[in-house]
């Protein structure tokens, strides 16, 4: 995964399509490490450089953990991490500017109850923003699917204390996010159903994986990833995030290996059936856009991402619209 090709990424340039409409951006990553650096002036760049993004979620991704501190606290360090980000933004930016609205972290779910004094020391941490935690659990028994971040195994979901985790977040008035694969949806529609009180967030669609045996049966996959998502949709508790759209290394998209970069139509032309049927199935008051960047720049700049979202949502009403770019972000992650 290479999401510093600077110069193969500047042989597309793209005006955005509607620059004046508002945008909550539900999931970036921040980091400062030896895979490159993306950090508020990077995201100052980008959120200010074509579309109107006004409020942003901090998606955890394991940066600058307190090496110090237990195992189970050592996620803390880097919701400091962040809310420093945050303010360094908002002076960056003036009045006005985008700002990181919201933080969602990581904590052990299999911690169980005792989960809990994470939690509270992740909201010290957080001032004010901190709203979740996301457990990624995408993982696959076949070894040519990759693994997760967290080194979460594929049956985590299924293990004692998970759903007592979750629960305890909705308990303490949090969110659950999640990045999983679609064979892995199952799992994730009877905790939802186990823990009714708790907003689940199920990050890029659902994962429909297709590396590895997935993409050797693609229809198949896909077949497979429509059935266990509309069941979820059965779930009131879910909402879905829409996008993830630049991950070749999972979806298998075959951008990165072109001469240059896709332009927007052409990710149009490829994702929009699955990006149709994600809001069709769930309804635009319960789906939100996202960047999920820089992760998704392995294959498309922020514009052209952006501007490949608002073509695939331009089907549905203004009222529609503004669920899928600001409304049900701003109202999950209770983003002021």
């Amino acid at each position: 995964m290479e999401m510093y090709r600077f110069d193969w990424l500047g042989q597309h340039v793209e005006e955005a399509v509607d620059p004046d409409r508002p945008i909550v951006d539900p999931h970036h990553h921040l980091w400062n490490n030896r895979g490159g650096v993306y950090e508020a002036p990077e995201l100052l760049a980008d959120t200010t450089g074509s579309h109107n993004v006004v409020k942003t979620v901090f998606v955890e991704c394991r940066s600058k953990y307190n090496k110090d501190a237990s195992e189970a606290m050592a996620p803390v360090g880097e919701t400091h991490y962040v809310s420093a980000q945050a303010e360094a933004l908002r002076e960056a930016s003036g009045d006005g500017g985008p700002e990181i609205g919201a933080i969602v972290s990581f904590a052990d779910m299999a911690l169980g109850d005792a989960v809990e004094d994470v939690l509270a020391a992740h909201a010290e941490a957080g001032g004010g923003k901190f709203r979740g935690i996301r457990h990624a659990v995408a993982n696959d028994p076949h070894p040519d699917v990759p693994g997760n971040h967290v080194r979460a195994s594929h049956d985590i979901m299924e293990s004692p204390g998970f759903a007592e985790g979750v629960a305890k977040l909705g308990d303490m008035g949090f969110s659950f996010d999640s990045w999983m694969y679609h064979p892995q949806l199952p799992q994730l529609t009877a905790l939802a159903r186990a823990v009714p009180q708790t907003s689940i967030i199920l990050d890029h669609m659902g994962g429909p994986i297709a590396t590895g045996p997935y993409g050797d049966d693609f229809d198949g996959s896909m077949e497979q990833w429509r059935t266990n998502l509309a069941e979820v949709a059965t779930c009131p508790n879910v909402t879905l995030k829409v996008g993830g759209i630049g991950m070749d290394n999972y979806f298998g998209t075959g951008f990165g290996s072109l001469p240059a970069p896709p332009s927007s139509d052409k990710i149009v032309a490829y994702w929009q059936d699955r990006v149709h049927f994600c809001i069709d199935t769930f309804g635009p008051d319960r789906c939100m856009f996202e960047s999920n960047f820089p992760v998704d720049r392995q294959t498309m700049t922020y514009p052209v991402l952006w501007n490949a979202l608002q073509k695939m949502g331009a089907r549905y009403s203004a009222s529609e619209q503004d669920d899928l770019f600001v409304n049900t972000a701003t109202r999950v992650y209770d983003i002021s």
